[in-house]
């Protein structure tokens, strides 16, 4: 379709959408102006579809919990059909990708990703630090070497750590101290192995901006970064604008996850297009909650992001559609 063509289309298709509007008596927008919302929400377009030199990162995926059940050769099987990039091998799946497995194996399975279209980006663990036992941090940090020398055989670029929550009757600042000071340690082993330590933004007040930038300051460390999380604690009256500017120097990884969150690309919702009432997969955010993908994106090309968005999602009886799905979707809002 030329581009007067596709101007036609969407003029029609809007002013369609407006006289159902007018007609219903449930709106009194104008064509012209839901138009416009539509525009200023489209990703450019071309003969060719989105424009992907203006999105410089990439597609990837989390094997929590759609690849949960899925081995080695079945992540990278069903990655190459959907067009998906990169793969973060989170712990306890059936991959069996872990820290006890041989050198050989370890081999095996760099060889393996090399050889495909699939990168093994990061390990995903679930190593964390906010113990009130100092010896339970301690043995969470050399679970972290572990990981991270595995990382480092693998050919990773990082893995992934995390704080959960606050521990009962400890000052949250000197929780928040705590865990910046261990992922400083963290930091150190990381930067020997050559890989990078990658703090997810996760748990019950952790989770929060401001909590989590103080944690970086602590830290320090050239070798920890961030993994933007998509939480709702992000937004604030609709954007993440100012999470993400608080947070932005340290962003080197990204997990995503029900994409169509994202609120209507023109900007009024349709009747029974609401956010939906039931209850949310335990372990995602609320379902009930609009989470601004588009501006998520923009914000990512304005800070010349060029790594992956991993995608983490509940699992599905039909995983290769809903990737097809999920790629075309996230397309369109990346573009």
């Amino acid at each position: 379709m030329g581009r007067t063509g596709r101007r036609r289309f969407f003029k029609s298709g809007a002013t369609a959408l407006a006289a159902l509007r007018l007609r219903s008596g449930s709106s009194t927008v104008s064509a012209t102006t839901l138009e416009n919302l539509g525009a200023a929400s489209r990703p450019p377009a071309s003969a060719e579809g989105p424009a992907d030199s203006a999105r410089p990162f990439k597609l990837g995926l989390v094997t929590y919990e759609l690849a949960k059940d899925w081995d080695v050769e079945t992540i990278i099987k069903n990655c190459e059909a959907t067009g998906f990039e990169g793969v973060e091998l989170r712990t306890t799946h059936r991959h069996g990708v872990e820290p006890t497995i041989s050198k050989q194996r370890r081999e095996e399975v760099r060889k393996r990703f090399e050889g495909s279209a699939v990168r093994l980006v990061s390990l995903g663990s679930t190593c964390s630090y906010q113990s009130a036992d100092p010896a339970e941090v301690e043995k969470n940090i050399e679970t972290t070497r572990a990981f991270v020398e595995l990382a480092r055989d693998l050919g990773c670029m990082g893995m992934k750590v995390r704080p959960n929550g606050f521990p009962k009757g400890v000052p949250h600042e000197k929780t928040l101290d705590q865990i910046g000071r261990a992922l400083a340690k963290c930091g150190d082993i990381a930067r020997d192995n050559g890989v990078e330590i990658w703090v997810e933004i996760h748990g019950e007040g952790t989770e929060d901006p401001a909590n989590i930038r103080r944690i970086m300051d602590v830290a320090n460390h050239p070798s920890v970064g961030l993994c933007w999380n998509s939480n709702d604690t992000d937004v604030e009256e609709g954007s993440v604008a100012k999470s993400f500017d608080l947070l932005k120097n340290w962003l080197r990884s990204c997990h995503i996850n029900e994409l169509w969150r994202a609120p209507a690309p023109w900007g009024v919702p349709l009747r029974g297009t609401g956010q939906p009432s039931e209850k949310t997969t335990p372990g995602f955010p609320s379902y009930a909650k609009p989470y601004p993908y588009h501006e998520l994106f923009q914000l990512f090309r304005g800070a010349n992001f060029s790594r992956y968005t991993f995608c983490e999602i509940p699992a599905s009886a039909e995983p290769l559609r809903l990737m097809r799905y999920y790629r075309a979707l996230w397309q369109w809002l990346a573009a």
